[in-house]
């Protein structure tokens, strides 16, 4: 046999485009030649190929080996095509078995001495060979998180001499590894957080419906401890939110078995470029925005940012995905995160402030605050002022039983799931249409909002995202109905508008 395919998956995107490995070899002087738009780790397979090859007691063909990843318009990158590039020349030169070997895909990175080590985005490859009715074959420490979506179809091995044998059919595939042994992992608290009664409750209306905010106030509030809380009081993850997650976090190699259905929690420093914060490179990745997918995004020090990368979050806030177009190829990512944003009132901190004067002046502060453009804050549910605390009040407050993490869970999942019983998504997910069928208002809600909407100039954005909140104010409370109450809550949370 003179010609081999083996496959194997491009972890691109969230659906892992299959690659075809073959082999060709052929009379002439040895040597190797790899085509199908590998980049340079790729490239390098060959070197690492040969010397696996040899090391795992195989011989190397002193032929013309030519070598086609295609489809040949995707671009390849990184080592996860060695343990299919060294099947398909062992295939090509009889010395293995082609017998079967399209029900199987194949995803690891060989070291010389042809051991196994683990690649990234494994997950979303998973889950595609599970679709193509193939079995996936992995390195070990690669096991656990394919077997998250894949569990009947996901084998591993130690190394290339292994996976031989089992094609000889000389011994089964071996038992899984053990799973890694890692503590649980936990949010803070909070119960840690004194006073705040009114941000909890606005983070608690956020957390039920799936909405924005906005934390303004003066440093030391508790801006940031309210925000690092703020996962832990999520309704938890279904099953279909916590497999996208973890899809988009294995694409960039940053997930982990332990991750699984908790919620990505991600704080980016307001000096992150527009690639590290929407996605980008030359092969598109990932940014923060879909890598807090189903989770949060905490800009602290939102008017830090360079306004330009703000603005491109302006999409993904409305539609719950980004597009990343290059000149090679095209890439679609989730990216339905919720915002907890924060900021000063002005430069110094203290405009408002009655413990202390502001040094800004009125075209310092206009300036500052500028630097948010009116689409974007139009775009976020809750605007929350976060006053400071006298020393008098922390020790009132101190004393009184805090509520913790666990209650406000607890009160955000019974909301959640009035909500997916009635409409099928969260209160910040409805459209027009969607939000006029259930909102279910009582007879002098509308008009109440008409006559604020005209003090406010508010826009028909802002103007359906109060009627959202109001919608989950009334689903904390149980109630089928939203009344001049809910609405009336609902509208103090934009009144803290910069």
């Amino acid at each position: 046999m003179t010609l081999a395919t083996v496959y194997t998956r491009a972890p691109l995107s969230m659906h892992a485009p299959l690659v075809r490995v073959e082999v060709h070899l052929a009379g002439g002087l040895p040597a190797m030649t790899l085509v199908g738009l590998p980049e340079k780790a790729v490239k390098e397979s060959k070197d690492r190929v040969r010397a696996a090859i040899i090391n795992s007691g195989f011989e190397f063909p002193s032929k013309h080996i030519t070598i086609n990843l295609a489809p040949a318009e995707l671009p390849k990158d990184g080592a996860r095509y060695d343990l299919a590039i060294a099947l398909g020349i062992l295939i090509a030169s009889d010395q293995l078995p082609a017998d079967d070997i399209a029900q199987y895909e194949f995803h690891g990175e060989l070291a010389l001495s042809g051991a196994l080590r683990p690649v990234g985005g494994i997950l979303p490859c998973a889950l595609a060979a599970t679709d193509a009715h193939r079995r996936i074959i992995t390195a070990p420490d690669n096991h656990h998180e394919a077997a998250l979506v894949a569990a009947e179809n996901v084998h591993s091995a130690e190394s290339l001499a292994e996976i031989a044998a089992v094609l000889h059919r000389r011994q089964d595939w071996p038992p899984p590894p053990p799973p890694p042994i890692r503590p649980p992992r936990s949010y803070p608290d909070y119960a840690d957080v004194i006073g705040q009664h009114q941000a909890k409750r606005a983070l608690l209306v956020a957390a039920s419906g799936g909405h924005h905010v906005l934390m303004s106030g003066p440093p030391g509030t508790g801006k940031s401890m309210l925000a690092q809380r703020f996962p832990g009081i999520l309704p938890p993850m279904d099953e279909r939110e916590a497999i996208e997650s973890a899809a988009v976090r294995s694409l960039a190699g940053s997930f982990s078995p332990a991750d699984w259905r908790i919620r990505p929690y991600r704080a980016p420093h307001h000096s992150s470029s527009s690639s590290a914060l929407v996605g980008g490179g030359t092969i598109p990745r990932p940014g923060e925005i879909s890598l807090a997918h189903h989770g949060v995004l905490f800009l602290d020090e939102l008017p830090e940012y360079d306004r330009r990368v703000l603005e491109m979050l302006r999409e993904p806030l409305e539609n719950g995905h980004i597009t990343i177009s290059r000149a090679a190829m095209k890439s679609d990512f989730p990216a339905r995160f919720q915002l907890i944003a924060a900021m000063n009132p002005c430069p110094c901190g203290y405009h408002g402030d009655p413990e202390r004067a502001c040094s800004d002046t009125p075209d310092q502060i206009a300036r500052y605050r500028q630097k948010i453009s009116g689409p974007l804050l139009d775009r976020i549910d809750i605007h929350l002022t976060v006053a400071r605390l006298t020393p008098a009040q922390l020790r009132e407050q101190q004393q009184a039983h805090p509520e913790t993490s666990a209650d406000l869970r607890a009160q955000s999942t019974a909301a959640r799931r009035i909500q997916l019983e009635r409409q099928g998504r969260p209160n910040a997910a409805l459209n027009g249409s969607l939000l006029e069928r259930h909102l279910h208002a009582e007879a002098d809600v509308l008009p109440l909002l008409d006559r604020a909407a005209e003090r406010m100039h508010l826009s028909m954005r802002s103007y359906q995202r109060i009627l959202k909140v109001a919608r989950s104010i009334a689903d904390l409370a149980a109630s089928p109905t939203v009344s001049r109450q809910h609405l009336a809550e609902a509208l103090q949370y934009r009144g803290g508008s910069v």
